[in-house]
């Protein structure tokens, strides 16, 4: 923190919360210093103080973290950051809370089994069938069906989609060129970094690239989007290599959605069911990366091979899992759409 840098107003109201609710001196000072160095990073990197933070800003602060922290120590002062941006939400200062999908996105690698909550498959299934927009319903539809992560759903390019069907008007990737009724998940796109040409507002987490395979069922919901998707405009500059698959059809229309407008989509439609409450964790929530969860339960489950469901996750793995790589039309595709479950009612 440089000298002469003053606290915000907001700061100092959420410190004065906690210290209500019976946090000690040493709790609060805690508080007090991350809440000032993330003061500091954004009026010094974007002029910003942290109601305007976007999601973006908050994960730039996270990346800058890990350059000089231990990963339990940046998982602490996120901690601390989302805390305060719930209190900036139930308070009225701010619309939504810019750390949620962050958090959702490090739960990942600091839970490795966590409890959550328990939706059965008919409970899934009506869920996804009281969702009518074709574009949320594509969303959710393929979240379940191919337990990618949010980030990796934003960075899907029509190219990384390839369907047997009319619909399709562009070439696929070489990857996936003979491969019909299938999705190619990269590895390549980082957040803040070029790629295809854009600057990408996510990071695709996975360890190696992925095909997955497409059922009939998301088939017949993406070329219900695809009817509907509106012109990009990527299309006039720097060509199909960047049309992204999923773009906006309200305030950001045309454009790449990002990971806080799928969030938000999924929190949506989980509010009205009950499955989401305003300061609840990841046992209770029902976010996109339940959906990774509920994947990877129900495919491990049915199919018995642990080892298709790693690949498909996009996991590491030892070589075995190359076997699956390489026979993947008679080994992993075959397993898949015998044992994928069925979504609609």
């Amino acid at each position: 923190m440089t000298e002469g840098h003053q606290q915000s107003g907001t700061v100092e109201y959420f410190l004065q919360d906690i210290e209500h609710h019976g946090r000690n001196e040493r709790t609060a000072a805690a508080y007090q210093r991350v809440l000032s160095e993330y003061e500091q990073f954004l009026d010094d990197r974007f002029d910003k103080t942290p109601p305007a933070a976007s999601y973006r800003d908050c994960m730039a602060w996270v990346h800058e973290l890990r350059t000089t922290h231990s990963e339990s120590t940046v998982a602490t002062y996120a901690s601390y950051l989302n805390r305060f941006y719930s209190y900036l939400e139930r308070v009225g200062h701010v619309e939504e809370n810019p750390m949620t999908v962050v958090l959702e996105e490090m739960t990942e690698s600091i839970e490795s089994n966590p409890t959550r909550r328990d939706v059965t498959l008919p409970e899934m299934r009506s869920f996804v069938t009281d969702i009518r927009h074709p574009l949320h319903r594509a969303l959710v539809t393929t979240l379940l069906k191919t337990g990618i992560r949010a980030g990796e759903l934003c960075n899907l390019d029509l190219i990384d989609l390839n369907l047997a069907h009319e619909a399709q008007t562009w070439q696929p990737r070489a990857h996936i060129a003979g491969r019909p009724d299938s999705l190619f998940v990269a590895t390549e796109h980082t957040y803040g970094r070029e790629s295809g040409g854009e600057l990408r507002t996510a990071s695709n987490k996975r360890k190696r690239e992925t095909v997955v395979p497409i059922d009939e069922e998301l088939k017949a919901v993406l070329v219900r989007w695809l009817a509907v998707r509106p012109d990009t405009p990527s299309r006039t500059t720097t060509g199909a290599a960047t049309e992204p698959l999923f773009v906006g059809t309200a305030d950001s229309w045309g454009e790449r959605l990002t990971p806080n407008v799928v969030h938000h989509v999924v929190e949506q439609y989980a509010r009205e069911r009950g499955w989401y409450r305003t300061g609840g964790g990841a046992a209770e929530n029902v976010t996109p990366h339940y959906f990774r969860h509920f994947f990877t339960t129900h495919l491990r489950d049915r199919t018995g091979d642990r080892g298709i469901v790693q690949y498909l996750r996009g996991d590491v793995a030892s070589d075995v899992i190359d076997t699956y790589t390489h026979n993947w039309g008679d080994r992993v595709r075959e397993t898949y759409l015998e044992h994928i479950y069925s979504l609609s009612v």
